[in-house]
């Protein structure tokens, strides 16, 4: 086990870089998507967004997931900040030379979605490397905690600079964020590579995928907690993706409402991130998860009814606040159960679900909210969340897999922490 100074200086080391990367990409994700739902107030482009943040993530997730089983995480993190930063830099650019057209938007989210799928699972792996197996519930809670800080000063700062200086201040901004990141991950972060890393890869890429897929096959609660994951990601689309177009449309089209409604939601988060980290949740991973989807069912329905912006931002901030109460065990579950050797393509299953029923969801209500109201689309899709969570409690396996349990600490090389 690692010295408990030692953990919380790699941690901590880790959460700055990665706090230094979100904000940058933050602020971009909401000048792309507040330029988009002002400029073209279209559900339809809106689902284009949505589509191009997130097809590529479901094209390479099952390659990253391999990847980052096989490779040192830390590098792979790196690289892709670096990538993404590149992307962004190139955008300022064309915009700075006067190439505005949405399309290049669109092609900068999945050029940036395609970067961030390499990273997803190897920053879920690699936090059991950085703390031991009883903290991670209070290392994931902390991180929440800092990402959703993040996320309340960023749409700030983004809606301040799009009022006074052209968009691209805020790509450039970007990149320097990015570049800090990579910095502090290169001459401060030192974790040891992790034991499968070290070894000679003869399989094939596909040959690895296929044993992930096999894996989840043979272990029956990670096909239950998926398609558990699956369904709800599919119907909470409408309330992630459509209230900015919604209070567009309902309250009226001014960035400081729209900004309002995300630092309502991300400072939500932030206190339910800092609350799961301090009590940890019920001893049942599952039970916490459960209690978070019934609240974010009737949250949904709430944003659906209510016509007035102010009960509507207090919708917006208990909503958030449900959030690190269903994702932070829902990664405690999977980092305690899963073998190391097998964490990169887990994960990545579970980005794939992510970044596929979400745009898939968007597909469907994305074009309904151009022939109806998209409170109907709430009422309806919060309905049945809350049906979700009462069908998900009567499921044994789903339950029993809550249940924590102590598995080995990852294997990994002392000398090959670089």
């Amino acid at each position: 086990m690692l010295p408990d100074n030692e953990w919380k200086k790699r941690l901590a080391v880790f959460l700055g870089g990665q706090t230094l990367s979100l904000f940058g990409s933050a602020l971009v994700q909401y000048a792309i998507m507040w330029h988009i739902t002002l400029t073209t107030q279209s559900g339809i482009m809106m689902t284009a967004s949505v589509l191009c943040g997130f097809l590529p993530s479901l094209v390479l997730s099952p390659f990253a997931g391999v990847w980052a089983d096989r490779f040192d995480r830390r590098r792979i993190i790196i690289l892709s900040d670096a990538f993404v930063a590149l992307v962004t830099l190139a955008l300022a650019v064309l915009f700075m030379a006067g190439h505005r057209d949405i399309w290049l938007l669109l092609a900068a989210q999945a050029l940036r979605s395609a970067g961030s799928a390499l990273q997803h699972p190897a920053v879920s792996a690699i936090l059991p490397q950085i703390v031991p197996t009883e903290q991670l519930t209070r290392a994931n809670g902390i991180n929440g905690s800092i990402q959703s800080a993040t996320l309340i000063a960023s749409p700030v700062v983004a809606g301040a600079l799009l009022s006074l200086a052209p968009i691209q201040s805020i790509f450039f901004i970007d990149v320097v964020t990015a570049a800090l990141a990579i910095v502090t991950f290169l001459a401060f972060l030192r974790v040891p590579t992790h034991a499968r890393a070290l070894e000679k890869q003869d399989a094939s890429h596909f040959a690895d995928m296929k044993e992930g897929f096999r894996y989840i096959r043979e272990h029956r609660y990670l096909v239950a907690f998926f398609t558990y994951l699956g369904f709800l990601y599919f119907m909470i689309a409408p309330a992630a993706f459509l209230t900015p177009l919604q209070v567009a449309r309902s309250f009226g089209p001014q960035v400081w409402r729209l900004t309002a409604v995300e630092i309502a939601f991300s400072g939500g988060m932030m206190l339910g991130g800092m609350a799961i980290a301090a009590w940890g949740g019920l001893r049942n991973r599952m039970k916490t998860m459960l209690l978070a989807n019934l609240f974010m069912g009737a949250c949904t329905v709430a944003l659906g009814l209510l016509g007035n912006f102010i009960p509507y931002l207090a919708t917006m901030v208990l909503f958030g606040l449900s959030i690190p109460f269903f994702n932070t065990p829902a990664t405690v579950l999977i980092q305690e159960h899963v073998e190391d050797a097998f964490l990169g393509r887990v994960f990545s299953v579970l980005s794939m679900l992510s970044t596929s029923l979400m745009p898939l969801g968007m597909l469907v209500f994305g074009p309904l909210a151009e022939t109806m109201r998209i409170e109907w689309l709430l009422l309806g899709t919060g309905a049945f969340l809350l049906l979700l969570a009462v069908l998900a409690r009567s499921n044994r396996r789903l339950m029993e897999a809550g249940v924590p349990m102590q598995k080995p600490p990852a294997e990994t090389n002392p000398q090959a922490a670089v």
